[in-house]
């Protein structure tokens, strides 16, 4: 048996499979954010311990036979987070998460200077490691000068389940410290955030083993204490691991709580003009490039809940063929945007508002506002030297046939759609702890699902889309020249 534990920015999840890659159960314990201020998003560390924890008695109380047969763990997590440990490895403060704006000016000055584009293929967005821990030098110098060990997220369960400090290569990458060509940690970008080698935990790639159990975890939770733990990956790279997107020219597209573009390459390509994400992959000899939207599900739940309805009515509403984009326009940076524009202080706005909207019409608006940030990413990713011929559909908003259709449509290229089952994080997460644990080959563990269906654009809708995404490119310089 093998365990993948996928510690997301909502809830962490903890999935057991059995040898032959099918996920027997799962449970999953949902967590808080903490705002304390406009533009802050954290966590305070030891909930997910506590998370965890209570997840996988869950899942002991239900297959506890199975879990004493555990020979590999696999962790995933939400990246860029910092968690900052003292010496005795105690947090120092919540962790400041993927999703915090606080360190804007920081990451400007970070990426002003040639060397962290040069040495990491990518901007510092304010979302990334180093910047966070430059804000905290300039505000918080007491904590940053006791700072003896910075964790990412999952790392941190990491270091509860084997006493190890470890990470490996795909979630480093969105630290903006990591040679992303080289795989290491890079000396002279540590320093220029007041940091050093010893500051970081040792490297692995993703399918290695960080060590086992230690023995007072493994009896608390009916598992051997031989039990390997992988290096893991951050939650894109382990969600491609788990849809078997790891060859040259895969690609999927995450309608979750952000938006994701992913594309798997063979070798390393950064293009940080484009605001393209190129990172490591989760598996050695690999990279991947990704465009990232900040709300794309996120949008959608914002909107049902001013109007009072779910997602999913609001979603059935639309009904499943696909119309043609009205007037209104949405642009879904409720809390800034990465790809393609950078940019942490723009803010989302519906335009074209007319008596004659409805309810339905915004919803629709939304849709297609979300589709058309991934069709920024899709250009940001063709900038970059990648082109897709297609992508397989991921997460909550997949479920939505009109939100497919129109994000085929509104990207030029079929959409393929999964077969009912868990894809995700957390099988990623547990085929990487069964190739560290059994040593397997890579390729012959992460497999694609089968595919139900494929979605092709909609021919007689593909210029009235065009239009409206030029009127939604459009709108974007107005509304930052507005905010400035």
């Amino acid at each position: 048996m093998y365990l993948g534990v996928d510690l997301g920015t909502s809830s962490v999840k903890v999935a057991l499979m059995d040898e032959h890659g099918v996920i027997l159960d799962a449970a999953s314990q949902e967590l808080e954010v903490l705002r304390p201020s406009p533009g802050f998003s954290e966590q305070n560390p030891d909930e997910w311990i506590k998370a965890t924890s209570l997840a996988l008695d869950a899942l002991r109380a239900r297959r506890g036979a199975a879990l004493a047969m555990v020979r590999g763990i696999g962790l995933s997590g939400h990246m860029h987070g910092a968690t900052v440990l003292d010496s005795a490895d105690k947090p120092l403060r919540p962790c400041i998460l993927w999703n915090d704006v606080r360190s804007a000016r920081e990451a400007a000055e970070l990426d002003a200077d040639p060397a962290f584009r040069h040495i990491t293929g990518n901007i510092v967005f304010p979302g990334f490691t180093a910047p966070k821990l430059v804000w905290m030098r300039n505000n918080e110098p007491r904590l940053f000068a006791a700072a003896a060990k910075v964790l990412l997220p999952k790392d941190y369960l990491r270091l509860w389940l084997t006493g190890e400090h470890a990470s490996d290569m795909s979630d480093s990458a969105g630290t903006s410290w990591l040679d992303t060509g080289e795989r290491a940690w890079s000396g002279a970008l540590l320093a220029k955030t007041g940091l050093g080698l010893s500051h970081m935990p040792r490297l692995v790639e993703g399918t290695q083993p960080t060590g086992t159990l230690r023995p007072d975890v493994a009896a608390r939770f009916g598992m051997p204490s031989s039990a390997v733990v992988a290096g893991g990956g951050g939650d894109n790279a382990a969600s491609a691991v788990g849809m078997g997107i790891v060859r040259d020219g895969d690609a999927f597209a995450s309608l979750g709580t952000s938006g994701v573009l992913f594309a798997a390459n063979a070798g390393y390509a950064p293009n940080p003009e484009s605001a393209v994400h190129a990172f490591c992959h989760a598996l050695p000899g690999t990279w991947h490039q990704m465009g990232v939207i900040l709300s794309a599900t996120d949008a959608l739940n914002w909107h049902a809940k001013i109007v009072g309805a779910s997602p999913a009515q609001l979603t059935d509403e639309l009904g499943e063929t696909v119309r043609a984009p009205g007037r209104v326009t949405f642009l879904p940076y409720l809390s800034g945007e990465r790809t393609p524009h950078n940019d942490a202080n723009i803010r989302g706005a519906f335009a074209g508002l007319g008596h004659e909207h409805d309810r339905a019409a915004l919803t629709q608006a939304v849709l297609e506002g979300v589709a058309f940030a991934f069709r920024d990413s899709l250009a940001a990713l063709e900038a970059a030297g990648t082109k897709l011929t297609r992508v397989v559909a991921v997460g909550g908003g997949s479920r939505s046939a009109y939100w497919l259709k129109a994000l085929a449509t509104v990207l030029g290229i079929p959409v393929d759609v999964p077969a009912d089952g868990d894809f995700g994080a957390a099988l990623g997460a547990a085929r990487l702890g069964l190739i560290a644990a059994e040593n397997a080959d890579p390729l012959s563990v992460c497999t694609k699902p089968p595919i139900t269906r494929s979605i092709e654009p909609q021919a007689d809708l593909v210029r009235a889309f065009d239009d409206a995404y030029s009127r939604y490119r459009a709108l974007y310089p107005a509304l930052s020249g507005a905010l400035s």
